[in-house]
């Protein structure tokens, strides 16, 4: 049986760890996701479930943040709520996050300098602050199915747009995978449970 591989430092390790990022949901309210249509709306709230239990399994700073709610607009759905047990909904009026002053707190009182994004719209709430954290000097990644845009066209401009400005796509299991990195290291069990969890809600959607 080979070795476990050594640990390399959790801090200043090139890929991401539970100890060098911080993840941000912005966004997901039900006013957001009618309007989705770059993909189902039943594997983006899967997608975005499993995201947020992972984020609570890895013990990843979370910031969560709504638009509008004082005014009307629905508070982030109950599912993910739900996996992101004790995280306070930071409400803004900005389209753009990063140009709200306790949303920015919020990422910078972490000191980490890995940013994960996750949001609806692409083009909106997550491009914007993608784009003004890369000029900020951070590494920015988005979590690509775990987002969506009013038209696949939207969605996937957004896309080109964010990666040419250096930003980083990373999926829900490969951002799951990297956190944990070998099925050796204690706690590999909460891998085990976010891909039986994910795979599940997988096969229900296509049952």
């Amino acid at each position: 049986m080979s070795a476990v591989t050594p640990i390399r430092d959790p801090k200043t390790d090139s890929l991401i760890t539970p100890q060098n990022a911080v993840i941000t949901f912005i966004d997901y309210q039900p006013e957001q996701y009618a309007n989705v249509k770059s993909i189902g709306h039943d594997e983006l709230i899967a997608n975005v479930t499993t995201l947020g239990e992972i984020a609570t399994k890895f013990g990843l700073p979370v910031v969560l943040s709504t638009v509008y709610v004082k005014h009307g607009m629905g508070n982030t759905n109950k599912g993910l709520l739900e996996a992101l047990p004790g995280v306070p909904e930071l409400d803004r009026t900005s389209m753009n996050s990063w140009e709200d002053p306790e949303f920015r707190a919020a990422i910078e009182r972490t000191g980490r300098r890995k940013l994960i994004i996750a949001g609806l719209w692409t083009e909106v709430c997550v491009a914007f602050p993608a784009l003004d954290a890369l000029r900020e000097g951070y590494e920015v990644y988005f979590v690509v199915d775990a987002i969506g845009g009013v038209s696949r066209d939207s969605h996937e401009s957004a896309i080109q747009r964010m990666i040419q400005a250096g930003a980083t796509p990373i999926t829900v299991l490969a951002l799951a995978c990297e956190l944990q990195r070998d099925w050796g290291r204690p706690e590999a069990e909460r891998l085990r449970e976010v891909l039986r969890t994910y795979f599940g809600r997988m096969r229900a959607l296509r049952a």
